[in-house]
């Protein structure tokens, strides 16, 4: 009998395909009762001499650190060619056409660099120095940096201010601030959304509540005064009196004129109530100055970070010093867990850059270009909402035009024109509205100048007389759905969009975009 010798550790010979393991000499004689002790070692010993298991002898496996990573050379479009082809023809409709969103800019080239920065790996769940985590060292002075970049941006007294630089965007900013200061089921008043306001402002329909913020609290809009388009500041004060909200809303996603903080705290003191200031769409020209300030009469300040302050996707909450640590709570970890590094890091760089003396030329030529846009259009006989701006924006009420804003807006897209259908004083369908909001801060960042907008004022204007064309060719022209139908059919055919196109392509294509 011989027995072989395996230098790994006992495992099943099946298992680790190599001979068995040398037994123990009890075991051997109680097999083979007639063997003798030396009958039993010598061949042992031999064998261990002789014979080594195969898998103990051959090369030791690679370690991780000599494989290479996955595809960690490799660019997009060798990794991903799909998705590279889709960055690259969103990259050119960015550059070709005309970007009119009120609530979309450009951002810097740096502010995109911190944003593909590995600040992304980072796990920080906590505020600065009260991390859930280790290894926060640095993700701790940038979130630092950036809350003290943000308090210096809108001139805030670090004694009486804190501020908050996690939430993801604006929609979770304000529901931590509704989370902080309210319970389930105390009462909202925002800003009627087909009159401006914004969807976490309360908005809800007879039928339907729409927003989570009606849903878990008891809202009740304020809207315009529809013969002037300015807020019905004397109607909120009666509703106020008569609702006891626990909260009042300033702010909007399409109000063209600057809001009276000052008789909005009048208001809210007069009930009893917190005031918090929506400052998402005007943040960039409150950082320059420009207009009414609402920090100097609200508890509570959100903004989203990407509108006219040209940072990454964000948002940002300012509240009093004695309200801060509820803001944070509500913050994590009652609403959000790790906040975006990569983001904040981004924020950063965009709040350094709104203290710089060219941020404020540039929010001014903002109000400037809008002045000139606004102009232009009404040259043309379009009826604007308040009858201009005092901001960046500006709603067109196409109703007395005999069109409506999902038409014109579906015509626009296919001459390159972008912007977006609103719903103006006296709609009833939020789906579709009876106007269209345009913006000036994202061209205004590629350059444009106050003649230049009076040209996008005049091509809009031609889209708009093509738009009602083809209303008029649609076999069913009170339907959209038809109108729809058509233009995905006939669309293509028709030369003067075909024209129009072209035109405003090469307009747009000649001016620099900054970030690409």
């Amino acid at each position: 009998m011989s027995f072989a010798v395996c230098s790994r550790s006992v495992v099943a010979p099946a298992q680790a395909n190599c001979p068995p393991p040398r037994p123990r000499v009890a075991a051997v004689k109680k097999a083979v009762p007639s063997l003798s002790y030396l009958t039993i070692m010598r061949p042992m010993q031999n064998l261990t001499k002789l014979r080594r298991c195969p898998r103990a002898v051959a090369e030791p496996a690679p370690t991780y650190s000599d494989r290479k990573m996955f595809q960690e050379d490799a660019s997009l479009a060798e990794i991903d060619p799909e998705v590279a082809e889709i960055i690259a023809n969103e990259k050119h409709r960015q550059i070709h056409e005309l970007e009119l969103i009120a609530s979309e800019n450009f951002t810097s080239t740096a502010v995109m660099t911190c944003v593909g920065s590995c600040m992304t790996n980072k796990y920080s769940e906590g505020l600065p120095n009260a991390r859930y985590y280790g290894g926060n060292k640095f993700i701790d002075q940038a979130e630092l940096l950036c809350q003290k970049r943000a308090l210096e941006t809108y001139g805030l007294d670090p004694e009486g201010w804190g501020v908050n630089v996690q939430p993801l965007s604006g929609s979770p900013a304000n529901m931590a601030v509704y989370t902080a200061l309210l319970n389930p089921h105390d009462r909202i008043m925002g800003l009627d959304l087909p009159h401006g306001g914004h969807l976490t402002h309360g908005f809800q329909t007879p039928k339907k509540r729409v927003s989570a913020t009606s849903v878990y609290f008891e809202s009740m809009p304020y809207r315009l005064d529809e013969s002037t388009g300015i807020i019905d500041y004397d109607a909120l004060e009666k509703s106020a009196a008569l609702f006891r909200p626990r909260l009042i809303i300033a702010g909007a996603s399409a109000y063209p004129r600057d809001i009276d903080y000052a008789r909005m705290r009048s208001i809210a003191d007069s009930v009893g109530a917190y005031l918090m200031a929506d400052m998402a769409h005007i943040s960039g020209l409150v950082a320059a100055r420009i207009g009414t300030n609402p920090f100097e009469y609200a508890d509570v300040v959100t903004t989203t970070t990407h509108k006219s302050l040209r940072g990454p996707r964000g948002g940002m909450i300012f509240a009093k010093k004695e309200l801060i640590d509820r803001i944070n709570q509500a913050v994590f970890p009652a609403l959000q867990g790790g906040p975006h590094n990569h983001t904040i890091t981004g924020l950063a760089v965009a709040l350094k850059a709104a203290q710089a003396p060219e941020f404020v030329d540039y929010q001014k030529q903002i109000v400037k270009n809008a002045h000139a846009l606004a102009a232009r259009l009404m040259e043309h006989g379009y009826t604007l909402v308040s009858g201009g701006t005092d901001n960046h924006l500006m709603l067109v009420d196409l109703k007395p035009n005999g069109i409506d804003g999902s038409r014109v807006q579906t015509i626009l897209d296919l001459v390159s024109i972008t912007l977006n259908k609103n719903s103006v004083p006296g709609d009833k369908s939020a789906m579709n509205p009876g106007g269209i909001r345009i913006g000036t801060p994202a061209l205004t960042t590629r350059g444009f100048l106050e003649d230049d907008f009076r040209r996008v004022g005049d091509l809009i204007h031609r889209g708009i007389c093509i738009a009602k064309e083809c209303k008029a060719a649609t076999p069913a022209p009170g339907k959209l759905a038809d109108f729809r139908a058509y233009m995905a059919s006939e669309g293509e055919s028709r030369s003067d969009i075909r024209a129009l196109r072209e035109e405003v392509e090469a307009f747009a294509g000649s001016f620099p975009m900054p970030g690409l």
